[in-house]
C-alpha cells in the first residue's frame, strides 16, 4: 500500500511538473505568435502607403530661421574657408565650425544637408550659387548642425568672391 501511495505522489509531482511546463509553452506560443501578427501588420501597412516624396524634399518643408552650417575646404587652398565664413555669417547664417575636408581634390563644391530638411541645403546653395544638383543628403544624428559646406575648386565662380 505504501507503494502505490508513493507512485501516486511521484505521478502527482510529475503531473505537476509536465502541466506547469504546457502552461509556460503556451504562453511562449502565444507571445511569439502576437509578436508574428504585429510584424505582418507592420509589414502590410510599410507597403500599402508609400512615401509621398520621391526627391527627398517633402512638400511642408520649410527654411528654418537659424541655419547652423560647417565650412570645409575641400580645394586646397589657404583662407578659402575664412572668406566663405564671413560671407555666410554677414547673411545671417550660423557658422559653426570651419575646417579642412578629409581631402583637397574636389572639382565642385558640394553642400550637404545633414538634418533631412533639403529646403535648408537648398537655401545655403542658393545663397553661394552653387547648383542644386550639387545639394546631397547625408543624414546624421550626430552633428549638431544643419548644413555643411565643402568647398571645391570652383570656388571663384561662387557668390564669396565675385
Amino acid at each position: 500500500m505504501e507503494k502505490s501511495n508513493s507512485k501516486k505522489s511521484a505521478n502527482k509531482s510529475v503531473d505537476i511538473k509536465t502541466s506547469t511546463n504546457n502552461l509556460f509553452l503556451n504562453i511562449a506560443i502565444f507571445i511569439l505568435f502576437t509578436l508574428i501578427l504585429f510584424m505582418v501588420y507592420s509589414i502590410y501597412i510599410k507597403l500599402t502607403n508609400p512615401k509621398s516624396a520621391s526627391n527627398g524634399v517633402s512638400d511642408n518643408q520649410t527654411v528654418s530661421e537659424i541655419i547652423q552650417v560647417e565650412v570645409l575646404n575641400g580645394c586646397g587652398v589657404g583662407g578659402i574657408a575664412d572668406r566663405f565664413t564671413d560671407f555666410l555669417r554677414n547673411n545671417k547664417f550660423d557658422v559653426v565650425n570651419m575646417s579642412n575636408y578629409i581631402r583637397f581634390d574636389l572639382d565642385e563644391t558640394i553642400v550637404i544637408d545633414r538634418t533631412g530638411n533639403k529646403a535648408n541645403a537648398l537655401f545655403v546653395a542658393k545663397a553661394l550659387g552653387v547648383k542644386s544638383e550639387n545639394v546631397i543628403q547625408q543624414l546624421n544624428n550626430d552633428y549638431f548642425l544643419d548644413v555643411s559646406i565643402v568647398i571645391g575648386r570652383d570656388y571663384y565662380t561662387l557668390q564669396p568672391l565675385k
